[in-house]
């Protein structure tokens, strides 16, 4: 959202993905992106999400997912069903997350690139 609601340095940062070699989202990300979206935004959404491959929810990723908020659980923290399915998608291809908030996926083996810092 902070993209579509023009954040500069956010926007920079989401331009310059693109000149990467594999940039991929999860379905997941497209469904929270929606939701966040105002309906004014439908349109740029859409084009933001095409400029990425999207990487289905398959039974591989399902089963990861559910391990992983086990285990969350396990240890008393909470991870939410998005969450774990976008962690479980990145570990499954090898991929790094990039996100607002690196402490929602603290997961071993899970490599981040964290945005928290941007403005």
């Amino acid at each position: 959202m902070r993209y579509l609601r023009g954040w500069r340095d956010v926007v920079r940062f989401t331009r310059g993905l693109g000149r990467k070699k594999h940039i991929a989202v999860s379905a997941v990300t497209h469904l929270e992106l929606f939701v966040g979206a105002h309906p004014q935004e439908d349109y740029g959404t859409r084009k933001l999400l095409s400029r990425f491959q999207t990487i289905p929810v398959d039974a591989d990723i399902g089963r990861r997912a559910g391990q992983l908020i086990r285990q969350q659980r396990v240890k008393g923290r909470a991870l939410s069903i998005p969450d774990g399915i976008i962690a479980a998608t990145a570990l499954q291809h090898g991929l790094r997350l990039v996100t607002f908030n690196p402490r929602d996926f603290d997961l071993p083996g899970l490599q981040l690139y964290p945005l928290d810092l941007l403005p």
